[in-house]
């Protein structure tokens, strides 16, 4: 923490030289920074995204197979291949 406070008085004792249109190109720099930042999510909300995502893949897996089968099923009962039961 002591490191971070350093930093910022050095930071601030540059600025405090420097000329207004240099201080001008330190801001715009700053402000090309904080647009590039990546926005912080926060844990839980992209965990629940991700299972989601991954339920909702799963689930129409399981629909399509689930319809390949009704499909193959009607196929073998229209063949005759069917099993009586």
């Amino acid at each position: 923490m002591a490191q971070r406070t350093n930093d910022r008085d050095k930071l601030s004792f540059k600025i405090s030289a420097m000329s207004d249109s240099e201080v001008t190109e330190v801001l715009d720099y700053i402000s090309i920074m904080e647009t590039m930042r990546v926005p912080r999510i926060p844990e839980g909300f992209e965990d629940e995204v991700i299972a989601l995502l991954a339920d909702a893949t799963e689930n129409r897996r399981a629909q399509i197979v689930h319809e390949w089968d009704r499909i193959r099923r009607r196929a073998d009962v229209r063949a005759g291949i069917g099993s009586t039961a």
